[in-house]
């Protein structure tokens, strides 16, 4: 088993800095003996950089899944939101590793992104310069090299990030943040040699289905790979700005540290009494779901704009169906945005606590005792008064916590010391 002590942010980064830089080094080695022994061309360079940038992409997906730490969204972030609330994961049999929920939100968007950069990246370099001038021997060694590539990344993945634990240091987002960087440095090298092509055999009058790999000679190549190194070296050792900004007391922006995956103790499993939303907020609470966001309406537009193109035809049934489906879209989405945060949350009152529990995964999602709470109200919003009900504002200091849309306060109320003050919305 993988030792579990925690290092110092610095050793962390000096161990795995030595297993990176060789990483690079291979990477760097590769396309040189490819240009230098096998005699490669612009062409096969550039295509070896974008299966790179692919192989680079995939597996940072693959460490987003593994993450050891739950990702952040902010709170009014529709669905994802109060999804990503919910410290749930699914444990991998045999090891301590887990999959959280939030990273499974992260990942879909993640991927998309990197897929299309990956594709619009492939379009500029790989599109302009191999049509005709990657010769089959060249294209064997290429693909051959591009397999030493992904075995490589993945034994830095399984070792490095794996075995010796740096996933208990990332969530999604952070393991996704370094391919970044690799993949800027990977476009840069590709750009520069296409612009090198294209300006060694294009002219102003001359297609660019002209354009020639073999323009450019060794020298030019070679440097193109320093210049890659280069870059892949600044992302090397741009961790030392982390390690910099956690180490000072001036906060430049590049540290960041994930929220541990910290369970709330004592979910009070035999509470004095349990509460949840009335059923006229569970129904009501929607609208103002809509309120708080507007542009759910914009999913609205494009079937709303179809239904005017077959209103012109006079089709009204068509019409009806896609007027029924702008207004469904989006409550719909509201409606269960609205139950994730409300409808399936019940509050534990307990003599010394407030817990809030998830009813959906039988999870806790936070715990107020009356020590922690710094102020306290109960307030009667438009929308309350219609539904007849109350809305309890718990100030634990760095947030709110609500508990909306209440028949009966009191049992909320009584669990703190002090008398919670009135207002009307």
């Amino acid at each position: 088993m993988p030792s579990t002590r925690r290092l110092p942010a610095v050793s962390r980064l000096a161990r795995g800095r030595r297993l990176r830089a060789l990483s690079i080094a291979a990477a760097t080695l590769i396309p040189l003996v490819g240009v230098v022994a096998l005699g490669w061309n612009a062409a096969a360079l550039v295509t070896l950089y974008w299966f790179e940038l692919g192989i680079a992409s995939f597996w940072a997906v693959v460490r987003g899944l593994f993450a050891g730490r739950p990702s952040e969204f902010e709170d009014g972030t529709l669905i994802a939101g109060p999804l990503a609330e919910r410290r749930v994961a699914l444990s991998i049999p045999g090891t301590d590793a887990r999959i959280w929920l939030s990273s499974l939100l992260v990942l879909p968007v993640a991927a998309a992104v990197l897929a299309v950069v990956w594709v619009v990246v492939g379009t500029l370099t790989v599109g302009v310069v191999v049509d005709g001038g990657l010769r089959p021997a060249a294209l064997d060694t290429v693909t051959l090299a591009a397999v030493g590539l992904f075995v490589g990344e993945a034994a830095t993945t399984v070792v490095e990030y794996g075995y010796r634990g740096e996933y208990r240091e990332h969530s999604a987002q952070t393991a996704i943040q370094g391919v970044f960087m690799h993949g800027l440095a990977i476009f840069a090298g590709a750009l520069v040699t296409v612009t090198l092509v294209a300006s060694a055999t294009v002219g102003p009058d001359t297609e660019l289905s002209a354009v020639n790999p073999d323009a450019v000679g060794l020298p030019v190549l070679c440097g193109v790979i320093v210049l890659k190194l280069a870059f892949d070296i600044a992302g090397l050792y741009g961790d030392r700005l982390a390690a910099f900004d956690e180490s000072s007391s001036i906060d430049l922006g590049f540290a960041y540290d994930p929220p541990e995956p910290t369970p709330v103790d004592d979910p009070l499993r035999s509470p004095s009494r349990t509460v949840r939303i009335s059923r006229r907020g569970r129904v009501g609470g929607v609208v103002a779901t809509i309120g708080r966001h507007p542009g759910l309406w914009y999913l609205a537009a494009l079937p709303a704009l179809v239904g005017l193109l077959f209103a012109i035809g006079g089709a009204w049934a068509t019409v009806a169906l896609l007027a029924g489906v702008a207004v469904a879209v989006p409550l719909s989405l509201a409606a269960i945005d609205h139950e994730l945060r409300y409808g399936l949350v019940e509050y534990r009152v307990g003599e010394d606590a407030l817990v809030a529990y998830d009813r959906l995964f039988g999870t806790v999602l936070w715990r107020v005792e009356p020590w922690e709470e710094r102020g306290l109200r109960v307030d009667r919003t438009r929308l309350d008064r219609r539904l007849d009900t109350e809305t309890v504002v718990i100030d634990v200091g760095d947030r709110e916590r609500w508990v909306p849309w209440l028949a009966d306060s009191d049992p909320i109320v009584d669990v703190f010391d002090r008398r919670a003050g009135r207002a009307e919305g």
